[in-house]
Parts: C-alpha cells; structure tokens; sequence
C-alpha cells in the first residue's frame, strides 16, 4: 500500500454538496489541506451516491442545491448514515431554514461566506454561546418579510408557485425577491 493509500485509509472522509462547481471544488482542496480526504457532490442524487459509495463522517451541505433542497437532503443523508455531522451551508439564511436544519439533523448552520476554518470549528463547537452578542434593535421590515417568505417556502417544500399562492403575489415577483441575498438587518 502506497503512503498515501494508507494516509486515506486513515483520514476523516468529508463530502462537500454544493451545485457552485468552482466554489465546490475549493472547499474541497481547502479541506484536504486540513487533513480530510474528501469528495465533492454537486446535486441530490450525486449526494446520495457518492456518501453509499465512499462513505463521510462528515459534511458540508449547501442549502440551495439549484431544483434542489438541502433541507430535503439532509434526512436522505441522515437515512444513510445516521452518524453523519452536517454544517448547512448558505448564502440564503433564515431562521427557518436555520431551525429546520437543526431539527432535520445538522450540527450546525453558517452563513455564506465562511472560512474553511469557520467550517472546521463548526463541526466540533458542540455547545452554544451564551454570550453571543444580541441585537440592540428590531429587524428590519425587509427582514422580517425574508424571514417569513422562508419560512413559507419551508412550509410548502420549497414549492415556489404554492408558496406564492400562500402569500398572495405572483410568482415571478416571489422569485425575484429569492434571487436577491437576504436583507442583513
């Protein structure tokens, strides 16, 4: 066996699912500087085989995964291999998606951009902070209206014209406003 045949054999498997190739691809040379031996998926049903066939401990999920959810991936994942530590990944946060994550089996929950070692420490704080700084003002009206607007997608599964219907506007307004990146305040 060569020395590095026995150094995979040994290393962490870390599978990166994100439908950004290049962004895909990064992660993963960054990964394999810190020590993982890792495979890169970029839709749900590549997900799936790549995890059958080569196994993780670990992985990075991106939430958006193009007609894809990584919210309806990750129990797939977890089905698999129930032992999986996932950190969803997104450039679309909310406290929905956040709190379903949570529920549906990820450790934790990052917005994008992230470090590769925000990621790394992502998968090993295992406790909260309760020290974590709290916002002195409301959120804004833009971002409570994000925040409901995922939450209604969550509820309908991600079903664009349903949700639209939900929420009395035309579906192309509706995905004008998902393509925009989520107001911060």
């Amino acid at each position: 066996m060569t020395e590095a045949a026995e150094r995979d054999a040994i290393a962490p498997k870390l599978l990166v699912i994100d439908d950004d190739e290049t962004f895909a691809q990064l992660m993963a040379r960054r990964m394999r500087r810190a020590g993982y031996v890792t495979h890169v998926a970029h839709n749900a049903e590549q997900a799936i085989a790549v995890l059958r066939e080569h196994g993780a401990c670990r992985a990075v999920l991106d939430l958006k995964l193009g007609p894809d959810s990584g919210l309806a991936l990750l129990p797939r994942l977890k089905r698999i291999d129930p032992d999986l530590e996932v950190v969803v990944l997104t450039g679309y946060s909310s406290i929905a998606t956040a709190v379903e994550a949570i529920k549906l089996g990820a450790i934790n929950y990052l917005c994008k951009p992230a470090s590769s070692d925000a990621i790394l420490e992502a998968f090993t704080a295992n406790c909260g902070d309760p020290g974590i700084d709290l916002a002195s003002k409301p959120p804004s009206i833009h971002r409570l209206e994000w925040e409901h607007i995922q939450k209604v997608l969550v509820d309908n599964d991600g079903n664009v014209s349903e949700s639209a219907r939900m929420l009395g506007m035309h579906r192309r307004t509706l995905q004008r406003k998902l393509r925009k990146f989520p107001v911060k305040r």
